[in-house]
């Protein structure tokens, strides 16, 4: 293998081991200024985009991935890899599509899970992951906060029974 084959997949191998996910987008039809910019809005969520050729993705991607992703590995591909939120990525990815509608989602991959653009477009829709570790903390405050009323009820009745005698007599 030519060196500059090996580094190229070597490149690819790199870019697909910065996360456990990545998404193939078809790019075809933007200019640098639009690249730069869903650069810039993927970073924000310390995701990356990367243009990659397709025969390298095919060399440096999981082989049992690649039998359901081959099909979409042609024309003009990017990889977008990174980042901790997988959903937030997909959100961005999906709000660029819409204002600029020119990069396409093509399929992608979650783990050793190969998926396709309709099911990265519904992990769009699905909430951050700020908001799932909001939501666990407040399911782990419920539990407390109802045993605080709970015990407190008991004194509460009392001084509403003081006040009341108070009151009346």
């Amino acid at each position: 293998m030519r060196p500059e084959k090996a580094y190229l997949i070597e490149e690819a191998k790199n870019h697909l081991s910065k996360s456990e996910y990545f998404f193939l987008t078809d790019y075809h039809g933007i200019d640098a200024q639009e690249t730069s910019e869903l650069r810039s809005k993927l970073a924000e969520r310390g995701a990356e985009f990367h243009v990659v050729k397709n025969s390298s993705i095919r060399l440096a991607a999981n082989p049992d991935l690649i039998e359901d992703l081959d099909s979409h590995l042609k024309g003009h591909t990017a990889v977008v890899v990174g980042g901790d939120d997988a959903s937030g990525v997909a959100k961005a990815l999906s709000e660029y599509f819409k204002s600029n509608e020119k990069v396409s989602v093509k399929a992608g991959a979650l783990g050793d899970r190969p998926l396709t653009a309709d099911e990265i477009k519904q992990l769009a829709t699905l909430p951050g992951l700020e908001q799932l570790r909001a939501q666990l903390l407040s399911l782990f405050n419920t539990p407390a906060s109802s045993l605080v009323t709970v015990l407190s009820a008991p004194a509460r009745g009392m001084v509403t029974v003081l006040k009341a005698k108070a009151d009346k007599g």
